[in-house]
């Protein structure tokens, strides 16, 4: 007698090797999360090819697309950082766009979510926040230490302030990294799990309905997410050009 499959809300989260490649003790395989990172990069190019293929005085629907987005992350890069942070927009569209399509093609299902997983995100953090560290050093010298003893700060406060400023300022990349990943896999990990109760009779009916509210929610937490890290990032790179 052959036992029921087990229903394992985790494993949508597993990294597999497709093609194994290996050199001693050194993995480097492609893995399902590596697919998903080539076909986002592939939507977030066709995206933008068909916005700008036959660019018209009156834009049609791709056009549109491409350039509300556009729009929108140029907004938030001169709010929040400057119109001297604009020649750093390339990078933050890309960034905006790689985790915003990542969120999204987590909804498709059987795909994989490559923004849930920590390494991931902190990797992107980790290296943004290097950047933005070394940019700051770069254009104010020493002077960039000056962020981490406010304006005004008492002496008396100053073997205090020092200390908390430095290590807030070092758990960026670690809070950055770990409000992605995490808000991406409990709202995973949550549509798998009422799933699971959908195909449990008529009683499956309710679970049915609150999947269809939340999957709604999670699209919206998906783009609200990306926006968050790219806002974010905005505010660090304007602290790094315009200090306090």
């Amino acid at each position: 007698m052959t036992e029921a499959p087990v229903h394992n809300p985790l494993a949508q989260f597993e990294v597999y090797p497709i093609i194994p490649l290996k050199f001693g003790e050194l993995d480097l395989s492609f893995t399902n999360a590596s697919l998903w990172m080539v076909i986002v990069l592939g939507m977030a190019t066709s995206l933008l090819m068909m916005g700008v293929r036959n660019r018209q005085l009156v834009p049609g629907r791709w056009q549109s697309m491409s350039e509300m987005l556009v729009e929108f992350i140029s907004s938030v890069v001169t709010d929040n950082a400057g119109k001297e942070a604009m020649k750093f927009f390339p990078l933050i569209f890309s960034l905006f766009m790689f985790i915003l399509l990542s969120n999204l093609c987590g909804m498709i299902p059987l795909s994989f979510t490559v923004t849930s997983h920590i390494v991931v995100t902190f990797a992107l953090a980790a290296t943004l926040f290097v950047g933005i560290t070394i940019l700051g050093f770069v254009k104010h010298g020493m002077h960039f230490l000056s962020l981490f003893l406010p304006a005004g700060t008492p002496w008396w406060m100053v073997p205090l302030m020092i200390p908390i400023e430095l290590t807030s300022y070092f758990m960026r990349p670690v809070s950055l990294s770990i409000r992605l990943a995490a808000n991406m896999l409990a709202g995973h990990l949550l549509l798998k799990i009422v799933a699971g109760f959908v195909m449990i009779g008529l009683l499956g009916i309710f679970p049915f309905g609150f999947l269809l509210i939340f999957t709604g929610f999670e699209i919206f937490i998906a783009c609200l997410h990306a926006y968050i890290f790219t806002l974010l990032i905005c505010i660090y790179l304007n602290d790094a050009l315009n200090l306090h």
